[in-house]
């Protein structure tokens, strides 16, 4: 922004400036700072986390940190998020609407409408923004998942990083999800390396990260508050803990599903989280009865619910590490400590759950054979597991659907408040109706800071939602929310003085043939008895309020593509067909870096001629859950395909004694792609792969003479730097094939 022309200074003034400090007044202008007592804020975000999933909430799962923060602290019952992870987290940093600040569906996709740019406007300023501006210090840790692929550089731009959207500091990952013992990390914009531990797990590190940062501000500033954003990647699949946590959970599911269902609602009626006469909804139409499921199947269905457990159980003994580190420092008393998920439980697992996530991602089948082939690893580094819907359904009890839906089990989410000195009360409930955008006012009344009508030069959007403060003290105030849209991916609801209007809404079909259902939540808390054809002028004014808050909070034009708006990008992005990349660098995306999806390509490594012992990775996409590898492994020029943990390992014969060029190509004739690889420009090896390279990978990193932080291929261990002399890589990138990108676009307009 130019800075206003400075006013000229009179020849008065100047004749009248003191000539030295002797003959002058010092002057330092008082820092900003909050009102007095503003308390520290902790917002502790939980990824995937269903309703019913904290022991607090009625869980069979262990949390004993988080259901202590409960007993001396808040539970609301009512509260409700955006149904996908990137949406809730803009709409928790800034108190609006998720599609009025860009973020409609998630930061992966930028589809060149503005309520889908896949990063925060700067219309809306940060909580982080408006509270370091008032004095506070900020970091953020854990996942960001806010900034668009383009943006996911080692060269940025950086304009949606924590580090410009308020944070001090940060730490933590750019993505969706990663993984717990290898993600890849960056600390404010540089690239991080892991701490070197054998138990590293990235919980952990997380909480290690928290504990030096509030140590560096209170020792250096003490007088001034915190603001602390822990995002962990917990529970979002990969679900990987240590062995101790998951072990405890072995047999405590073997009733199954069902049962587990009814054994949490009559843990909730019996606390007085849920009124007495909440009933289960069916099962959702995907989840097969418990007793229909075939013999064989449930040891590993089960197996995947103890590690989803004790992954969260894991996770709740970091946030216990956190409280204790507060409580020892006498930070805990006037700290609001916020616990949270940014959505329900997800389904994404299917039918039979899945050893390996990505092949969800990728539109590949899961085989209940390969799942029962890796049951002992489930949990551990060479599994990227995701359990099946029936356990999600479960872990959403009692509400319906997942994430991603807009019916309870997708949208209300637990929420913890704990405030010793703000909230006289102890093992409090509320009921009140609230959504994620009401925090951030929230908290701008307990530090006594206002939002900006500008900032940076720029008007603002003003906050949409609602202190919930006026509910601290009062179980019984009534709700000041009256109305409150939804919509993610096509699927559309409404909230408005207790009464609820939803649709579901299949990937390509006409919105017009939505079937709309009614339900009184205020009388009906899990949304079993659809009074649409008794009340279908209810059903007419509260479709007709849905378009009128979509248009006013720029939902419009709707998008149902789910993931195919991957191929809803820029065509300044698409059209670089060559990459040069040099020995160490990285390449975040398939937007700032070359996309492999559905084409044929080239890599050609140009190395100083070989002696013959040289080892190590010329060229990697991925890591040991996807990707692929070309490298050179006891004197053998190879290639890795990995599609989502199956592999196909390409070795060439012979010595690379005095080679100066290794390459490899895939070669797309037809519907069998084959790969070669070549030694100064002669063929030495090629195999028929499975299929083209497909689409969906998201944030995978392109990486040159190494494979860093997890392997590609179990040939070697990550980073095995290439130790010869590596000059440069050059990729090569075909055309797409367009058979095959709409076979994909179908497939993924199934998929939701």
């Amino acid at each position: 922004m130019t800075p206003p022309p400075e006013a000229p200074v009179s020849e008065a003034a100047i004749s009248e400036a003191p000539v030295t400090v002797h003959d002058a007044a010092p002057h330092w202008p008082a820092a900003a700072r909050p009102r007095e007592g503003a308390p520290n804020v902790v917002f502790v975000v939980l990824d995937d986390c269903g309703f019913s999933q904290l022991g607090c909430y009625g869980a069979s799962i262990r949390t004993p940190a988080i259901d202590r923060l409960a007993a001396n602290g808040l539970r609301y019952t009512n509260f409700h998020v955006a149904a996908m992870c990137s949406p809730t987290r803009s709409s928790l940093l800034t108190g609006r609407n998720h599609h009025s600040v860009g973020m409609g569906y998630l930061a992966d996709f930028d589809t060149g409408f503005d309520n889908a740019r896949g990063a925060i406007s700067p219309k809306a300023a940060t909580l982080a923004e408006m509270l370091r501006d008032a004095g506070y210090g900020t970091c953020a840790l854990g996942k960001w998942h806010l900034a668009p692929p383009a943006e996911c550089s080692p060269v940025g731009p950086f304009r949606n990083w924590p580090t410009q959207r308020g944070f001090d500091r940060w730490y933590g990952f750019l993505g969706g999800e990663d993984d717990q013992y290898a993600p890849e990390l960056w600390e404010d914009q540089h690239y991080a390396t892991l701490p070197d531990r054998d138990d590293y797990h990235l919980s952990e590190d997380l909480v290690d990260r928290a504990e030096a940062f509030l140590a560096d501000h209170v020792t250096t500033t003490p007088e001034r508050p915190f603001f602390l954003y822990l995002a962990f990647g917990a529970c979002h699949a990969p679900h990987q803990a240590p062995a101790d946590f998951i072990e405890p959970y072995r047999g405590a599911f073997d009733a199954g599903w069902d049962a587990e269902r009814e054994r949490v609602l009559a843990r909730q009626k019996a606390m007085g989280l849920v009124p007495r006469e909440t009933a289960l909804p069916d099962r959702n139409a995907d989840v097969a009865p418990w007793d229909e499921v075939q013999e064989d199947a449930r040891a590993v269905l089960r197996r995947m619910q103890e590690v989803f457990a004790g992954f969260t159980t894991h996770t709740d003994a970091q946030i216990g590490r956190l409280v204790d580190y507060l409580d020892a420092q006498g930070l805990s008393e006037n700290t609001l400590l916020v616990v949270m998920s940014d959505n329900g439980a997800s389904g994404e697992g299917g039918a039979f759950g899945s050893e390996n996530e990505y092949r969800y991602f990728l539109g590949l089948p899961d085989t209940l054979e390969e799942n029962k082939a890796a049951i002992d690893r489930l949990g551990g580094p060479w599994t990227h597991n995701h359990y099946p819907a029936g356990w999600a359904q479960a872990g959403n009890t009692p509400l319906k659907m997942y994430k991603k839906f807009t019916f309870g089990g997708g949208i209300r989410a637990p929420l913890v408040l704990h405030w010793p000195a703000g909230i006289a009360e102890r093992g409090g409930f509320r009921s009140q109706f609230h959504h994620v955008i009401d925090l951030v006012p929230t908290v701008l009344e307990l530090a006594g800071v206002e939002a900006p009508g500008i900032y940076r030069g720029i008007e603002q959007l003003p906050v949409h939602g609602t202190s919930l403060a006026y509910s601290f003290a009062d179980a019984g105030a009534p709700t000041r929310r009256g109305t409150q849209y939804f919509e993610m991916g096509g699927q559309r609801g409404i909230w408005h003085d207790g009464w609820k209007a939803v649709t579901r809404h299949t990937s390509g079909t006409a919105y017009d043939d939505d079937v709309w259902e009614l339900y009184h939540i205020a009388a009906d808390y899990s949304e079993t008895r659809d009074l649409a054809a008794a009340e279908p002028e209810r059903v007419a004014a509260l479709t007709t309020l849905w378009w009128q808050e979509a248009r006013r909070h720029g939902v419009l034009p709707l998008d149902d593509r789910a993931q195919a708006r991957a191929f809803a990008r820029d065509p300044a992005t698409t059209s670089r067909r060559e990459f040069v990349m040099l020995p160490g660098t990285r390449l975040l995306t398939p937007v700032s870096g070359p996309n492999f999806a559905l084409r044929p390509f080239r890599i050609e490594a140009e190395v100083a001629p070989l002696a013959g012992g040289e080892a190590g990775v010329l060229f990697a996409y991925g890591r040991r859950a996807a990707g692929f590898a070309l490298y050179v492994r006891e004197g053998r020029l190879s290639f890795d395909y990995n599609l989502a943990g199956r592999h196909v390992t390409l070795r060439a014969p012979g010595t690379l004694t005095g080679a100066t060029h290794l390459g490899g190509e895939l070669l797309i004739h037809g519907e069998q792609p084959r790969f070669v690889l070549s030694v100064d420009g002669m063929v030495v090896a090629q195999a028929e792969l499975p299929m083209a390279f497909p689409a969906g990978f998201g944030l995978l990193s392109s990486q040159c003479g190494m494979n860093y932080p997890s392997p590609v291929s179990p040939d070697y261990a990550a980073p095995f730097r290439f130790t010869g002399g590596l000059a440069r890589v050059t990729i090569t990138l075909g055309e797409a094939d367009p058979a095959a990108g709409d076979g994909l676009w179908q497939a993924a307009l199934r998929r939701q």
